[in-house]
């Protein structure tokens, strides 16, 4: 048991570093004091744009008005992923934040729709997704309705320097204090190894008792001054660069992201209210940083608005996220490429469980081995969930595709693959990021068929569950006719903030 913690410093600015500010200074108010330090000498990546749904939760607690939100971060309406050329050249498919059908507690939809493939329907899983039908359409609107099978789970598209921008004068409101410099060296604890203190290069002495190391790839501290390793996953996820530009918005503004895989690597490109967000995500095995940039120039919707940035990253994760009296946020904790847009989720996830697990009466070791148990188990399931969409192709054009299918994959993972082929069944591991919708969706996409469903399917007649696959269809496809297109919802919100 050590001091109590008093102050917290937050190195790093950015979208982690004022995501961390904001949320533990509402959290603990008065209880504990927050100093973010950073310099806008040093520049953030600030290419994630695209979120999933637990961010709306974030803001909530936060109080954040989402009209205001929406207009100032130039945000727009996140409804799904559209996987174009994953399975085949040609084909795509999508993963929404909804689900098909409706499922009942002891046998999921999706276990009814197999058993009626199998006597002939001749209908897309989708058919039954609002999220689909509502994407596809180019709609959006949240439907009030007591019935669950209606909803429309959503998240957004925004700004990540304007969000940051945002969270700073929501943080400095707050009381957060903000600190201009740079970090000259770091003092620690000739006993524990704790860090002290931050001395600037204008001399500044910063002291805490807690640091949050939101400096990005280099961990500053984490790594640099606590060498705490990394685990590295490249063999299982083996991009290692990608190339982001800025270019002018579409006319239309489409409600989801399109992640377009080329011969190499893969391609997104995410709606703003002020411009597209553009990238690829690529291995350098397989792609020189010229032939991937010359790619995704060539396949942009509308005129670039910057040149072309090239990132380098390296997959996988601090061997601790929590190391002493430093937890390690965002970037300086790992990477995992932004197929699935889980990037500011994790920074999400980071600052939620340390609130948690808060020490405030002092640092103990149960505390920082629960926080880097509950990391690890996060790191891994994602990981394997973005690893599922590579290794299930059925590409045969690339010989980086072919690499993808036959590389080895975590025992997991390949658990969660056979059990699905022989039965259509899925089971969320406990705190999984991914809902069986989620798995179901990829799955299915990527070509996977089950050989056999869950036999309480089979309670159902054969009339009895084709007109209830008629009915749920009718009933997801009914409201869409009556909800505004994407840009007149986003429009309304303008007038409204």
């Amino acid at each position: 048991m050590n001091n109590a913690v008093k102050k917290v410093v937050v190195l790093g600015g950015g979208t982690s570093g004022w995501m961390s500010a904001a949320f533990l200074k509402k959290m603990f108010t008065d209880q504990v004091d927050v100093e973010l330090v950073e310099s806008d000498a040093i520049g953030t990546i600030g290419v994630g744009e695209a979120t999933i749904p637990p961010i709306r939760l974030f803001n909530n607690v936060l109080g954040i008005n989402e009209a205001e939100f929406i207009k100032e971060t130039k945000a727009t309406i996140k409804l799904a992923i559209k996987f174009e050329n994953w399975k085949n050249v040609g084909e795509s498919y999508y993963h929404t934040f909804g689900s098909a059908g409706k499922s009942n507690p002891f046998c999921h939809f999706h276990h009814y729709y197999y058993r009626a493939k199998q006597l002939g329907l001749d209908k897309s899983l989708w058919d039954y997704d609002l999220n689909y039908l509502a994407a596809q359409s180019g709609k959006f609107a949240q439907i009030k309705a007591q019935d669950p099978v209606l909803d429309v789970p959503f998240a957004y598209h925004f700004d990540a320097g304007l969000y940051a921008k945002f969270l700073r004068k929501f943080s400095e409101n707050l009381g957060v204090k903000r600190t201009e410099g740079m970090v000259d060296s770091v003092e620690q604890n000739r006993e524990s190894g704790f860090i002290k203190k931050l001395i600037l290069k204008s001399g500044q002495v910063i002291e805490g008792d807690l640091f949050i190391d939101c400096s990005g790839f280099k961990g500053l501290l984490i790594q640099e001054t606590l060498a705490t390793g990394f685990e590295d996953w490249s063999h299982w996820l083996q991009s290692d660069s990608a190339v982001a530009v800025p270019s002018e918005r579409l006319e239309k503004t489409l409600p989801y992201t399109r992640s377009i895989a080329h011969a190499g690597g893969w391609q997104w490109r995410i709606p703003l209210q002020h411009r597209n967000g553009n990238g690829i995500v690529f291995s350098q095995r397989h792609y020189t940083p010229d032939q991937a940039t010359d790619i995704l120039m060539s396949n942009l919707d509308t005129k670039p608005l910057a040149d072309p940035m090239l990132i380098r990253f390296t997959t996988g994760r601090r061997r601790k996220q929590w190391n002493k009296n430093v937890i390690a946020v965002g970037l300086s904790s790992g990477f995992l490429e932004p197929l699935e847009s889980t990037s500011i989720h994790l920074i999400q996830s980071a600052v939620v469980r340390l609130a948690h697990l808060f020490p405030h009466q002092g640092i103990n070791e149960s505390d920082i081995a629960e926080y880097n148990k509950q990391s690890d188990i996060e790191y891994q399931q994602i990981r394997d969930f973005i690893i599922l969409h590579y290794v299930v192709n059925e590409r045969t054009d690339s010989r980086y595709w072919q690499d993808m299918r036959e590389m080895d994959i975590p025992d997991s993972l390949r658990h969660k693959i056979e059990l699905f082929k022989a039965s259509g069944r899925i089971f969320r591991e406990q705190n999984d990021l991914f809902l069986e919708s989620s798995w179901l969706q990829v799955m299915a996409g990527q070509g996977l068929e089950p050989q056999d469903y869950n036999a309480l399917a089979n309670q159902l007649t054969e009339q009895q569950l084709m007109d209830m696959l008629n009915r749920i269809e009718t009933i997801k496809k009914e409201p869409v006719s009556q909800l505004p297109s994407h840009d007149e919802f986003l429009q309304s919100i303008m007038n409204r903030a």
